[in-house]
């Protein structure tokens, strides 16, 4: 697909925050975000890139080595590495410096309307025609280009990683409850009946961090109706009262009332939500390829091990959605401050794309890119081979999370009710009704 076309394409945006950019009305650069390619000299020197990924992961790890690399090539060149893996706080830095006009060469963002902010006054390099300059555009799978892009298709964010997330399941307590993987969303709470009569605790959730409810609570609609739900949904163009809103919470309620969660996942961390899976106390766990390292290994216990497996999220009927279509995210992505773009920076970013897939690779982690083959690591069961191919076989529709879609608002009231509506305490009438005042309080729409 061309990137003209690409950008005709629908995609949702990922907003982990609504935030007015108070600070930075009419910080008009001067620079031209869509001149990837600046004339002059390529001088070396120190260029910063502030980042919100783990200092030890992947990410860091591959583009250090970059950069030492690029650096013995072009002595006086250094990559600082500006590193705040607490979103939050994170975020807070992020919007401090853009308002004061002082972000560095390279920075993290999410799709965020804060970031479509800074992109429409012409503050971040146009990525599309970056890669595509770079003659990289086709490398990419377009899955993770998507996952970047804003509400209009544009393209500002290089991304680094790319992930499936799947509903990991046992398929011995599936056999000794005499259940089948459910074919449909619907199928999901006589699936949960059926598992408890056996004595099975249905799905380990970690329900302390939130966003996996919030997970659940995005299925339903995009089944229904596509990526367009949420998106009208922040914009204010959509109630959670409108049919794809309430069968989400009905589904939710239903889900709550079949007892498909483990007792007190409110309280579960995310460790020990997964150790329920892995230690065989619970049949199903939905999670993403990031924990292939702990799910597909002869690591795990041998009573479990050859027992996994995974199943992609179940369709309904009359979908908008293919079977294909799901949660793939590519994580937060990596913006190019038009300001300081110059010759060195492309020319770096050259390099560090060029090299990034294979090194990324070499670790056993999914390429953004498909122009490499992941290294499958030592003791990695036959299900690390077949989430593998299973990347290789996904639509361009996307089931965004919708914790980075809402407004802040709105998502911590989302989030705190969900957990009230699966624990009864709440009815879907009451819950709608919560999340529509709130929806009307917060939304910029």
């Amino acid at each position: 697909m061309t990137r003209p076309a690409r950008r005709m394409a629908f995609f949702a945006a990922a907003a982990a925050t609504a935030i007015v950019l108070s600070g930075c009305t009419g910080a008009a650069t001067g620079a031209d975000p869509t001149d990837v390619d600046p004339e002059g000299e390529i001088v070396p020197r120190e260029i910063s890139w502030l980042l919100s990924r783990p200092a030890d992961g992947g990410v860091i790890t591959a583009m250090e080595q970059i950069a030492d690399e690029y650096a013995a090539d072009h002595p006086g060149f250094k990559l600082n590495l500006i590193t705040t893996p607490d979103r939050p706080s994170y975020i807070q830095k992020y919007e401090t410096l853009a308002a004061a006009n002082k972000l560095p060469e390279l920075f993290d963002t999410d799709a965020t309307p804060f970031a479509q902010k800074l992109a429409g006054q012409g503050r971040m390099v146009d990525v599309d025609l970056l890669l595509d300059d770079l003659g990289l555009s086709d490398d990419y799978r377009e899955a993770a280009l998507n996952y970047q892009r804003f509400d209009d298709g544009s393209l500002y964010m290089v991304p680094f990683e790319f992930q499936l997330e799947f509903f990991w399941y046992n398929t011995e307590l599936f056999e000794n409850a005499g259940v089948q993987v459910p074919a449909t969303l619907d199928d999901f709470p006589k699936m949960c009946t059926d598992l408890r009569a056996a004595g099975i605790t249905p799905i380990a959730l970690d329900g302390q961090d939130q966003w996996p409810l919030e997970r659940y609570m995005a299925y339903y609609p995009f089944r229904l109706e596509g990526p367009g739900y949420v998106q009208d949904l922040k914009n204010g163009k959509a109630k959670f009262s409108d049919p794809a809103g309430r069968a989400a919470a009905e589904w939710l309620y239903e889900l709550g009332q079949a007892g498909c969660f483990s007792e007190g996942f409110s309280a579960t961390g995310y460790a020990d939500a997964q150790a329920q899976f892995t230690s065989g106390k619970a049949a199903v766990y939905n999670i993403g390829t990031w924990e292939l390292g702990n799910l597909a290994t002869d690591a795990l216990d041998p009573a479990v091990r050859d027992a996994v497996d995974y199943f992609t999220l179940p369709t309904i009927d009359g979908a908008a959605t293919a079977d294909n279509e799901y949660v793939t995210p590519s994580g937060i992505g990596m913006a190019v401050n038009a300001k300081t773009y110059d010759p060195l920076v492309r020319d770096f970013l050259a390099f560090a794309l060029e090299r990034y897939p294979a090194l990324v690779a070499e670790t056993g982690a999914f390429s953004p890119t498909s122009n490499v083959e992941t290294t499958v690591p030592a003791g990695a069961t036959p299900l690390y081979t077949k989430a593998l191919e299973q990347a290789n076989d996904v639509g361009l529709a996307i089931a965004m999370p919708w914790d980075t879609q809402l407004d802040p608002a709105t998502n911590t009231c989302l989030q705190q009710e969900l957990t009230l509506l699966v624990q009864g305490e709440i009815t879907p009438d009451e819950f709608i009704e919560t999340m529509d005042a709130a929806l009307a309080e917060n939304s910029d729409g």
